[in-house]
């Protein structure tokens, strides 16, 4: 499977794990819900390596690397992300998330020399144009807004929070390439050390009792399994495709084909919610999907 393919999918499977993890996220908290998230998804790919022996072709010199790459882009990106949710919803945190489509490229053009010509550069530009078209006009009216398009707090703290989300989810990717590039390096067991660290930083913040590492409210076993399969799908499944295409492609092109999770997001959303989305949001939907096309055709 070409790495556009494993982009994509890895963005299916964060428009499913998106709709799983409002509930629990706003049941304990950003960072409640995302020390959970990675104390499970940590045990999963610390298992898989250790089954299929992936823990040995870690190497000293790309440790700290990953471990990096998981504090930067897990422990801070994602916990800015769900904290972005909390307050935005799923669909306005998702814009501002798709946001590291454009900084992953602007990145991989200054540090590594990536370039995207041809019929590619066109496809890539109409997947940034569907996915903004797709998530601003994502509903219908307010008359019908649900209850995950409510805004919940400031609305200044909730942008500041997606974008950093996105940059950190950027620089996240930047760091772990370098190491993905080889092509020695077992993905799983690479997700695993970048999961590993961003866990430690969130349990350091538990100890030392931390007020926003709290959880709102105690964690009970309905939660417990929503934040076991939402981390399944986005975590151990989702990013160590992230890695694997990374491996063979480049950091734009990976960016810009896994923002399309909002696209993605909408019939969900939909089909959820019962709130069919707005013309210009399955205009965005369909200049997205021939924007893929294009990038998986082109040369």
């Amino acid at each position: 499977m070409g790495y556009e393919w494993l982009a994509l999918a890895a963005a299916s499977l964060w428009a499913v794990a998106a709709l799983i993890s409002v509930k629990p996220a706003r049941h304990l908290g950003a960072f409640a819900y995302s020390r959970w998230r990675m104390f499970l998804v940590s045990l999963m790919l610390a298992s898989a390596s250790l089954v299929t022996g992936g823990w040995q072709t870690l190497t000293e010199s790309a440790l700290p690397l990953l471990a990096l790459s998981g504090l930067v882009g897990i422990f801070v990106g994602d916990t800015a992300l769900f904290a972005c949710m909390n307050r935005l919803g799923p669909r306005r945190s998702g814009l501002l998330f798709s946001c590291h489509a454009l900084f992953s490229a602007l990145l991989g053009l200054w540090l590594f020399g990536e370039r995207l010509g041809g019929w590619r550069l066109v496809g890539a530009l109409l997947v940034l144009a569907g996915v903004m078209l797709a998530i601003l006009f994502g509903r219908r009216g307010d008359n019908q807004q649900s209850e995950w398009e409510q805004v919940r707090g400031s609305l200044v703290v909730g942008i500041a929070l997606g974008l950093t989300a996105a940059l950190c989810q950027s620089l996240g990717a930047i760091i772990a390439k370098p190491v993905m590039m080889g092509g020695t390096v077992d993905a799983v067991s690479a997700s695993g050390i970048r999961m590993g660290s961003a866990l430690l930083a969130h349990c350091a913040l538990r100890v030392l009792r931390v007020p926003l590492a709290m959880p709102h409210h105690p964690i009970n076993r309905q939660v417990l399994g929503m934040i076991g399969i939402n981390g399944f799908l986005a975590m151990a499944l989702g990013m160590t495709l992230i890695l694997v295409a990374l491996r063979q492609g480049d950091v734009g092109m990976v960016a810009i084909l896994s923002s399309t999770t909002p696209v993605i997001l909408l019939p969900l959303l939909w089909w959820h919610s019962g709130v069919r989305p707005s013309l210009p949001a399955w205009a965005g939907a369909l200049l997205a999907t021939l924007g893929t096309a294009l990038v998986l055709g082109g040369s």
